[in-house]
């Protein structure tokens, strides 16, 4: 115990006399780390401005590796070009290109940007001055602090003004936004692209009952009972040697891929070795192994390996010809003839039995979920989310030791105390340095390591798809950093020296919690600067994929097929991300009364993460893993509603610490408790009204679509106005009141137009045409959009109305059934020198390998190119259908 309170005690500024200039509350401190953050920023950032043209495979992955109607525009090699690019790009574009989830996120930010931009201006203009001119006499950044200002003085009442204004206008916003987020996914939901994927009008139903799972006539009509009926029942099936034989296939498949390119390159030295020296061309050795039955004998490397992929194979194929076999499991996938009874279904009570059916998901793709936690059972999955959430709570707690040891380490104090660190001592410099930057970089290298625990728990608790694992972390993890980073590292120094004080001096409570609770400030600025800079600059520098890029290929890489894997755009974090976002929203609005200085860095934080997010998300990160339609955005939402939360409760505790200044102190406390109201009443209101039309698809919505099928496809009226197509307004109208309704009354939007003229109109259907135009050409083939196009599944992208039942069967299948008999080689092996090893390879694989020697090349170099724009799953496709077809002319 005793060394948990030393450790914590690191944290906590001494209260010793000779303390009084400590730096962690010091001009010092504040000026070391601004100047060392923007100049460590900058440094970064240019190199990015150079860097950015050259290396199109870090910086603009999404120029070449997805398809063509997600990439965007090109930008010209200029330094500072991109920046522009990114700022002209049409929010329509955004959502065309990388979805809603996407759109909502960057517009998220954008909210929190132009919040704390008003509110930097209102406080500049309002507190600040109140603040400065205070009689407190409290110096350094103190002076510019609420507790610089004398408690019985009726200028307090500007700060409650002040704060009241800012909460009315941020509930009108957060009010705005989700009013045009409900607009925005009910047009996502039904519109062309969504409703014609197979996945939009498919539920995932887990805890089935045997007796429905053995016999899918009766499941078949239960679900029947919704509008529409059914149009197919997939009642989930497992064999574990199956599972066994694919993924021992796939193993010996990337191992025969990487032996036959390293065969290749030594043939191809050899070759032109005898070229030059005009001697006749002997092929190298070919490499051997040890027989599986007799470790005496080596047997050839290549014919060992494909007679052990044909032995997979032909175990594959007789398993897909028999399923019926199989043991039914207790989930299933049902697909309806209409996406409105999907959504009824996912909102209907199926069983008055305990946990039975219980767990029903609407508009599932088959490659997110996770088919090992399908069969958990209800009781055990109750029991490991009780056990993983009382993890997460003792990790939340343990944490908090780990994290003041560390800090405390870092203190300067702690070093100054120890010999080798003696000429810390009264260098004013050097303990601005260590004060301002050390502890908050080692905090946030702590919390880096936090998502893959948090993700690690979720899974095993038994969650069902990876959507709602990252769904659920983002609450998780925003607790977390609440109480870690900003309760118990930033701002328990306060805490701590209040309650060390007031056990020798309790009459003096109410003193030091208006005196110390503004001197905190100091730590939320380091804080914000260190992310706000160092942050965003690592963040668009994208230093750790800059090394894998290219490090990866060179050391890993061996085979084309894994240098073209190593070309994918990265994913990104949103799990993370959001709720850090958040975390900074919560220290500034917390401040934003106390010290109006922190706003204008929180307002810089948004801002520059909102510039580099739109550059990220047009031409660098892959968006095909997070496809829910924008469903974290009610989730940041309340994350949000926390921060004014704990706000609201900051302005209550530092009135009612002031209560003995007279009557305007307890008519100040009256104020902020009806603030805490007043935001209680807009949180029920959110709750009512919006949160339920946004999980799932509104009934109304449904009809109105089906008797108007073109309101699917117009952007959506966000003024709720009449549903009538014929009375919508110009889409450029549109647009604007989208885009600005939230922050600005709808009336100012319309004079605006007026005054400038419409716009040009900005159709958002310009590239998101019908799904059957959008995707010409398609084949019955689960991997024409595959790995570089996207990794969604193709059941989620094949047009319905082309798939059959069988097809369907198929793809809403495990990825162990839906596995292929066939194994395609994409090796360069396309030279006539390499005509007869291809053959016999062929032949030991008894008809289940394919060689593929396009988009691959030994070069010069005797290095192995793969051609970042050749299509490889088509020709995987391709060369199925042509096995295929040979098989049924020699059946004929």
């Amino acid at each position: 115990m005793d060394a948990v309170l030393n450790a914590t005690a690191g944290l906590i500024p001494s209260s010793d006399s000779d303390d009084t200039k400590d730096t962690s509350n010091s001009v010092v401190t504040f000026l070391a780390s601004l100047v060392i953050n923007i100049a460590v920023a900058l440094v970064i950032f240019v190199i990015f401005c150079i860097l950015r043209p050259r290396l199109r495979r870090v910086y603009a992955p999404r120029t070449y590796a997805v398809t063509k109607d997600k990439r965007p525009e090109p930008v010209s090699r200029g330094l500072f070009s991109w920046i522009p690019a990114v700022l002209r790009v049409p929010d329509t574009d955004i959502i065309q290109q990388s979805g809603l989830d996407t759109y909502m996120f960057l517009r998220s930010i954008r909210t929190m940007f132009i919040m704390f931009a008003v509110i930097s201006i209102a406080s500049a203009a309002s507190i600040l001055p109140v603040n400065i001119k205070g009689t407190m006499k409290l110096t350094g950044l103190n002076s510019l602090s609420m507790g610089n200002v004398d408690p019985r003085s009726n200028w307090l009442w500007v700060h409650i003004g002040f704060f009241a204004a800012i909460v009315w206008w941020s509930l009108w916003n957060i009010v705005g936004e989700l009013r045009i987020y409900t607009h925005l996914r009910m047009w996502w939901l039904t519109h062309p692209n969504t409703v014609s994927k197979a996945g939009a009008s498919t539920v995932l139903v887990s805890n089935v009952p045997k007796s429905l799972a053995n016999d899918e006539s009766r499941l078949r009509d239960l679900f029947s009972m919704f509008p529409g009926g059914i149009r197919q029942v997939f009642v989930n099936r497992m064999c574990k040697k199956l599972t066994k034989n694919v993924h021992t296939r796939d193993k010996l498949v990337k191992r025969l891929e990487k032996e036959l390119t390293k065969y290749a390159i030594k043939c191809k030295k050899l070759w032109c070795k005898s070229q030059d020296t005009n001697s006749p061309y002997r092929p190298p050795a070919r490499p051997t192994t040890r027989n599986s039955w007799n470790i005496f004998a080596k047997v050839d490397l290549f014919e060992h390996l494909a007679a052990e992929i044909a032995k997979c194979n032909r175990f594959i194929a007789k398993s897909a010809n028999n399923m019926d076999s199989m043991e039914r499991q207790s989930s299933a996938l049902v697909m309806f003839n209409q996406q409105v009874g999907a959504h009824m279904a996912a909102q209907t009570v199926l069983d008055y039995r305990p946990f039975s059916m219980g767990q029903v998901t609407a508009g599932v793709n088959p490659d997110d979920i996770i088919w090992s936690n399908l069969e958990i059972s209800p009781w055990s999955r109750r029991i490991r989310g009780y056990v993983t959430f009382a993890i997460t709570v003792g990790l939340t707690l343990l944490w908090t030791i780990i994290a003041a040891a560390l800090s405390s380490l870092v203190q300067v104090k702690s070093l100054a105390n120890f010999e080798a660190f003696k000429w810390l001592r009264g260098n004013s410099v050097v303990l601005g340095i260590f004060s301002g930057v050390v502890p908050s970089l080692v905090l946030a290298l702590l919390m880096s390591v936090l998502p893959y625990i948090l993700r690690l728990l979720l899974y095993i608790e038994g969650t069902t798809t990876r959507s709602q694992i990252k769904l659920r972390m983002l609450h998780r993890l925003f607790f977390f950093q609440t109480w870690n980073v900003y309760l118990v590292t930033i701002f328990s120094s306060s805490i701590f020296q209040i309650a060390v004080k007031s056990v020798s001096e309790p009459g003096k409570i109410v003193e030091l919690i208006q005196t110390q609770v503004p001197q905190s400030a100091t730590n939320i600025l380091t804080y914000v600067l260190l992310l706000a800079f160092i942050g965003a600059a690592k963040e668009i520098v994208q230093g750790v994929p800059l090394a894998l890029r290219y490090l990866v290929p060179k050391l890993f890489a061996k085979t084309p097929r894994m240098m073209l894997k190593a070309e994918q755009p990265q994913d990104f974090k949103w799990e993370a991300a959001i709720p850090t976002h958040s975390l900074i929203f919560l220290m500034g609005f917390s401040y934003s009364f106390i010290a109006p200085i922190v706003n204008w860095f929180v307002m810089v934080y948004f801002g520059l993460f909102y510039l580099i997010y739109r550059y990220q998300f047009l031409y660098v990160y892959n968006d095909s893993t997070w496809a829910t339609g924008g469903l974290s955005f009610p989730k940041s939402i309340k994350q949000i509603l926390v921060g004014i939360y704990i706000s609201e409760v900051y302005l209550l505790l530092m009135m009612v610490a002031k209560v003995h200044a007279g009557v305007n102190a307890i008519m100040r406390i009256v104020v902020a408790a009806g603030l805490i109201a007043v935001t209680v009443g807009a949180h029920l209101y959110i709750n009512e009204v919006y949160m339920p039309a946004i999980n799932h698809l509104p009934v109304k919505r449904a009809a109105d679509v089906e008797r108007t099928p073109a309101l699917a496809r117009e952007f959506p009226d966000v003024l709720d106005r009449s549903g009538d197509i014929e009375k919508m307004l110009p889409e450029s109208q549109r647009c604007a009141y989208a885009t600005f309704s939230s922050l600005v009354p709808a009336f100012v939007i319309k004079l605006v137009l007026r005054i400038t003229g419409s716009a040009k109109p900005n159709t958002v259907d310009n590239g998101w045409d019908n799904a059957e135009d959008a995707m010409p050409g398609f084949a019955h083939d689960d991997q024409l959009f595959g790995q570089r196009q996207t990794r969604l599944s193709m059941a989620d992208w094949q047009p319905l109305a082309t798939s059959s039942n069988a097809y369907l069967a198929r793809q809403f299948a495990s990825p162990e059934l839906r596995a292929r008999a066939v194994s395609n080689l994409w090796v360069p092996l396309g030279d006539v020198l390499f005509e007869d090893l291809r053959r016999e390879i062929e032949y030991h694989g008894q008809g289940t390998i394919l060689f593929i020697t396009q988009g691959t090349d030994i070069t010069k170099a005797f290095k192995v190119h793969a051609d970042t724009d050749f299509e490889l799953d088509r020709a995987e496709s391709s060369n199925r259908a042509e096995l295929y077809k040979r098989m049924h002319n020699n059946e004929t």
